[in-house]
């Protein structure tokens, strides 16, 4: 995109309300019932502790402050932040330098949880106060002098720039940001429109993304003004009891550059997206942690208790709203399997005297093959980070292109309940796998891969021609990227 010149900061865009999730807003009330039940579990703990660690590490990896190997992140974010835990060579810098910044940004993190208890209403010096706890190690940062020179100048934490800090963009042009005169002014003005989004109930996902980007579009500090803007999005969510905003770098900072640049052109759309697939991951997530709560009762007769309530709910559940979900995901796999035998007819039509080596089909989760691929299925869900309920509901859709004698490719979609606990939810997810035969006749199997980039969750609060809708689009991407899988085997 060209460079940017500023302009003082703008209201919420009138067609905001499209931008609305009603998926996110149905998943989110779920999530409230199912929070009661695991207040105060030392799951429901570990799982906020390990969302701030987590949080804490990504805001700088994405910020450019410092790089750590992916699998030593994970370790830090399940173990602790500690120094012992990154070996040598598993960053960029000294992790003296880097383990201070980190906890610097965890303290932030723990004193936006704080704010949120303390129900104190958004401030510019309480912003001041966030750049102060998330830059305090911090001593000095890169300056370009009147001759194009970068040279490191005293970082002065807690008040707004006394001088311009425009980036020159890749392609040479200048991006600005507000003018040093008017930065006092234009925070004013931030903190006022935020205030009347508060009263007149603006969505989490919506305001947000606003109160983020308008920030960043002042960029009124010195440096770590993107530290800010993360922090500043993750209280519009805790204040919602949702969930911190946490960017990953290798996955989404692409995506989260593009839409901020967007939003600098007027179109926030993207913005909000991104910050509504964030939160329904973390939802998604969440919804999960309940299998560990029994498992961490010391008490026997708390975990029999546990187990009882677990039966009685079940039984309860059978006779509740909740099972509408499965009348939509009926539809939607009558849909999915519809869609499919289209491909595997035009697939069949267009190979007809090139290959007849090929035989091509379609065939569901019936007659007692249920439980094919719950292997497969359970592994695809790690990778995405919830738990596969495969008891309470499991149905799968495959389609079969096979070569008679040589090889096997099978993309399978599943549908199945979502948590430890049935809360309403299914979740839809697509793989696959090759399976070629060896000259012993023994086939080697290469799989499952995700076909998918995010599963496609649906609730029973939801009408489904609302679903429907949304699904075709998950379903076509799916199904489009499985058979570039395909051809790349062939």
């Amino acid at each position: 995109m060209p460079g940017y010149t500023w302009v003082p900061i703008e209201d919420l865009p009138l067609d905001w309300e499209e931008f609305v999730s009603d998926e996110l807003k149905s998943l989110a009330e779920i999530w409230k019932n199912q929070k009661n039940k695991l207040q105060g579990s030392e799951a429901l703990n570990r799982f906020n502790a390990e969302l701030r660690r987590q949080w804490a590490i990504e805001t700088g990896i994405i910020e450019g402050l410092y790089t750590i190997d992916r699998g030593i992140t994970r370790l830090l974010i399940e173990r602790g932040i500690q120094a012992s835990l990154i070996p040598h060579g598993k960053t960029n810098k000294p992790v003296e330098a880097i383990l201070p910044i980190i906890k610097d940004q965890e303290s932030a993190m723990e004193g936006l949880f704080d704010f949120v208890r303390q129900n104190r209403p958004l401030s510019t010096s309480y912003i001041k106060e966030l750049h102060q706890a998330l830059t305090a190690h911090q001593v000095t940062v890169e300056a370009v002098d009147q001759f194009g020179r970068r040279m490191p100048v005293e970082f002065k934490r807690g008040v707004w720039k006394d001088q311009p800090n425009n980036p020159t963009t890749s392609n040479g042009t200048l991006h600005q940001y507000c003018p040093v005169e008017q930065v006092a002014s234009e925070m004013d003005r931030l903190v006022e429109m935020h205030t009347v989004h508060q009263l007149t109930g603006i969505p989490p996902e919506v305001e947000a993304a606003w109160l983020h980007h308008r920030f960043t579009q002042i960029h009124p500090f010195q440096d770590g003004n993107g530290r800010v803007a993360r922090a500043l999005a993750s209280l519009v969510f805790l204040r919602a009891e949702w969930f911190p905003l946490v960017v990953i770098s290798d996955e989404h900072r692409d995506v989260y550059i593009e839409a901020l640049e967007r939003a600098d052109h007027g179109d926030l759309s993207s913005l909000i997206e991104l910050f509504t697939r964030l939160q329904q991951r973390a939802f998604v997530r969440a919804l999960s942690i309940s299998e560990e709560v029994i498992s961490n009762q010391e008490s026997l007769n708390a975990a029999i208790r546990s187990v009882v309530s677990r039966l009685r709910s079940r039984a309860e559940e059978e006779r509740t709203e909740r099972r509408r979900v499965f009348d939509i995901s009926k539809e939607i796999e009558n849909k999915t399997a519809t869609c499919l035998q289209n491909v595997a007819d035009e697939i069949r039509s267009k190979i007809v005297g090139i290959d007849n080596s090929y035989q091509i089909e379609v065939d569901r989760g019936e007659g007692g093959r249920q439980h094919w691929f719950w292997n497969q299925v359970v592994n695809v869900a790690k990778t995405f980070s919830y738990f596969a309920d495969l008891n309470t509901y499991h149905a799968w859709i495959r389609l079969k292109i096979r070569k008679v004698r040589e090889r096997q490719t099978e993309i399978v979609f599943s549908f199945h309940s979502l948590g430890t606990e049935f809360v309403g939810i299914i979740s839809t997810t697509a793989f696959i796998e090759h399976r070629i035969w060896g000259e012993d006749g023994s086939p080697t199997i290469d799989g499952p891969d995700p076909v998918c980039r995010e599963t496609f969750q649906f609730f029973y609060n939801q009408e489904a021609p609302k679903v429907l809708a949304r699904f075709e689009k998950w379903l076509n991407d799916a199904i489009v990227v499985g058979l570039d899988q395909w051809r790349r085997q062939l």
